[in-house]
């Protein structure tokens, strides 16, 4: 039995390219590129043409690239690094975020609700959206960050975050988006976001983890949160990880060429996937936007009469991966916090929910084959239920 992977929102498989890119600068760029010898320079040039390859993929000048750890550190670094700057002013206001935010977020805020911060979590409607308005309305004269992701992670949506930017555009205050699900999928522009901070993390499209970045506009927004050594403008203290970011760079490179080409695919996965559970005359919804409001890698589905936990455990024994929500609590018997949000009336349908995330370099074979097991199980648990 051929095991299928339906878990590419969590991590992806690394590509073989991205494999042999990795190998030849662990021996190749091995130096600390803080060195001052010729293997650390060395290092630090190689590293420097990374740095030009992720800005120029955002629109972004090089200056404005931190590399960081993945997804996580990043949005550490936006969140409680705009904090400090303005702790280090004698200013402690107020921040906005969402409800459905990826846990690095909100635990970031959560952290400085401790520390006397007034944050303002905005509500979703039941497909998952945060509206302008919504986020005009919430701002307050002490307002200093919102932060908004790009695409949820659960269930695909995707936010306005282009329009959110330009109303802030009239209000002194940063904008950060979490755009790790989004980032190499589809076409980023800082400039038409109108993002202060934008996260990214190289295991989304087919690269090495512990790898990401953090774009900032404006250098002087953030303080550093990590002490140590003067590394990346002083923002991020630690050794930088050469091979992880030469293989980003080839993710980088293997995702921008293929843009439009990758997206139609994985809409082709999506749309075979829902066709034979269509077609099985299951019952079942959808969590989240539909078509172009949403991310065509990841579908979030709603089985009524089948507990998402019994769903998941069948799907592995039959080879096939999902998940009930976010790789950093899926690993818990909690329920999606984001279908919770979405559906506050309802709580037994984040406990009936489950997750599946096409990669771009499956094919449709596999995806077809997921989804008729899928249907076996479903009307199996079904009938014992």
């Amino acid at each position: 039995m051929k095991r299928i992977y339906l878990d590419h929102a969590s991590t992806t498989p690394m590509h073989p390219d991205v494999i042999a890119a990795v190998a030849e600068a662990s021996q190749t760029y091995f130096a600390n590129p803080s060195s001052t010898h010729t293997f650390g320079r060395e290092a630090k040039q190689r590293m420097e043409a990374v740095r030009r390859t992720a800005a120029k993929s955002i629109g972004a000048e090089a200056k404005q690239i931190i590399f960081t750890s993945g997804g996580t550190e990043s949005d550490n670094l936006a969140i409680l690094g705009v904090a400090a700057a303005a702790e280090k002013q004698g200013k402690k206001g107020h921040m906005m975020t969402t409800m459905i935010e990826h846990h690095a977020v909100l635990k970031a805020f959560d952290a400085l609700e401790k520390r006397g911060w007034d944050v303002t979590y905005l509500s979703p409607s039941s497909e998952g959206f945060i509206t302008a308005d919504q986020v005009e309305e919430a701002l307050k004269p002490s307002t200093v960050l919102v932060s908004i992701m790009a695409a949820n992670n659960e269930v695909g949506t995707l936010q306005p975050i282009g329009e959110i930017g330009a109303r802030l555009l009239n209000h002194p205050v940063l904008f950060h988006t979490d755009a790790v699900q989004v980032y190499g999928i589809q076409s980023l522009q800082v400039d038409e976001l109108n993002v202060d901070f934008l996260t990214t993390a190289a295991h989304k499209l087919n690269g090495p983890n512990g790898v990401g970045f953090l774009y900032v506009r404006h250098a002087n927004s953030i303080e550093s949160i990590l002490h140590g050594g003067s590394q990346e403008r002083q923002h991020r203290a630690g050794t930088e990880n050469i091979a992880g970011l030469c293989g980003f760079e080839k993710a980088i490179e293997l995702t921008q060429a293929q843009f439009v080409g990758h997206h139609d695919h994985l809409q082709k996965l999506k749309t075979r996937f829902l066709s034979v559970l269509e077609d099985a005359k299951l019952s079942f919804s959808t969590n989240g936007a539909s078509g172009v409001e949403s991310l065509p890698s990841i579908v979030n589905l709603c089985f009524p009469d089948v507990r998402s936990d019994q769903l998941l455990m069948n799907l592995d024994l039959e080879g096939v991966a999902a998940s009930s929500g976010s790789a950093c609590t899926a690993g818990t018997l909690e329920p999606s916090h984001v279908v919770q949000a979405m559906w506050p009336d309802l709580p037994e349908r984040a406990m009936t929910s489950v997750r599946f995330s096409f990669g771009v370099y499956m094919d449709v074979d596999e995806v077809e084959q997921a989804a008729k097991r899928t249907v076996t199980i479903i009307r199996r648990l079904s009938k014992n239920n």
